[in-house]
């Protein structure tokens, strides 16, 4: 995140501190894992590869808005920056992150993240690339879930000192991330242009487990559980602001500037709030989602008229709507005024960005 001159410099700098022993943490966590299976036994030297390929893309970078929402809600909440349990926490949300983008990335067949190979297309070239027996596919693919799985178990296990409270919301989260992928590859293959549906499926895939769940995360470590309904309230209607300008990114973004695909919600016949509004506004987009299935939907002429029909301005609209509706939850936080503006300018930032 970028420290902008009007944040309070001490909240800031207290933020910040978090975040950087956060990065620490990773390489420290990932580094000893890899350690442990480099001596393994002579010849076995292929079983650090999914630890490398969890490495790799938690070390290509990224938003890291999950640790930093994370590590804000414990520090308003009166936390302490050298408290050990909120860096393992904001870590622990990084690595079930690259878990999710591992795994998602074969759902979408996405040959691009963070401007790299994704991890199941790196490991079939490599399949391909020896020769070796069976389908490249299969091999990659088989790959980058049992990275995923990994980077699933190596989150879990930085969470053995939460609280109950803490460890129940650790597990609806990540019920909630996996529940929201579910019903979202399922709503795509059933083509279910539902626009209530399409706007649960974003909060709960994504606006939980982006933003409402770390916050909530980070207060139960501290010790603050009244601040749940503003922390949801917040939460919840800039997730799906988060989510919608996924979904924006994705029909009228470029690859150069995201790192990965764009077009791919269209291409994988995914029914997002975009879609779904134009569904409702344009009879042409709605002739062509009621043929649905790979031999009858077009997706280039799809996202053609997703540019004509305006709807582009509605969910910028609507996105507005999400993001003042955020900022008044924060305003009415029992919290202390220096983190309402972090917490508001965090808002704008994720709503508003390009990538």
């Amino acid at each position: 995140m970028t420290t902008q001159t009007h944040e309070p410099p001490i909240a800031q700098e207290a933020l910040d501190h978090v975040l950087d022993r956060v990065e620490l943490r990773l390489q420290d966590h990932l580094g000893r894992e890899r350690a442990q299976w480099t001596s393994a036994p002579t010849g076995q030297a292929s079983a650090v590869v999914p630890i490398d390929a969890v490495a790799d893309l938690v070390h290509a970078g990224g938003k890291r808005l999950r640790p930093a929402f994370c590590a804000s809600g414990f520090l308003c909440a009166g936390g302490g920056p050298d408290d050990p349990v909120i860096v393992d926490a904001a870590a622990a949300l990084e690595l079930l992150h690259a878990f999710a983008l591992i795994h998602d990335d074969v759902l979408d067949a996405s040959p691009l993240r963070r401007g790299r190979p994704t991890v199941h297309e790196r490991y079939a070239a490599e399949h391909r690339a020896r020769g070796w027996r069976g389908e490249s596919r299969r091999f990659g693919e088989g790959v980058a879930i049992l990275a995923g799985d990994l980077a699933y178990v190596l989150a879990d296990t930085l969470t053995a000192d939460f609280t109950p409270p803490a460890r129940e919301l650790w597990g609806e989260l990540r019920t909630e991330m996996i529940i929201g992928q579910f019903v979202d590859i399922r709503s795509a293959a059933a083509a279910s242009a539902d626009l209530p549906l399409a706007r649960w499926i974003a909060v709960c895939k994504s606006g939980h487990y982006t933003i409402h769940r770390p916050l909530a995360l980070g207060a139960a470590l501290a010790g603050r559980p009244d601040l749940a309904p503003a922390f949801e309230e917040y939460g919840v209607a800039l997730g799906e602001a988060f989510q919608l300008r996924d979904d924006l990114i994705d029909a009228f973004g470029t690859s150069e500037s995201t790192g990965k695909p764009v077009g791919l919600d269209v291409d994988q016949h995914k029914m997002t709030p975009l879609i779904a509004v134009a569904v409702e506004r344009d009879a042409r987009v709605r002739a062509l989602v009621a043929e649905g299935g790979d031999g009858g939907w077009d997706a280039g002429r799809l996202r053609e008229l997703l540019a004509e029909t305006g709807v582009r301005a509605e969910i910028e609209a609507h996105i507005d709507r999400l993001v003042k509706r955020a900022h008044g939850a924060i305003a009415r936080a029992p919290i202390g005024e220096s983190w309402r503006r972090i917490l508001t300018d965090m808002a704008d930032r994720v709503a508003y960005r390009d990538r």
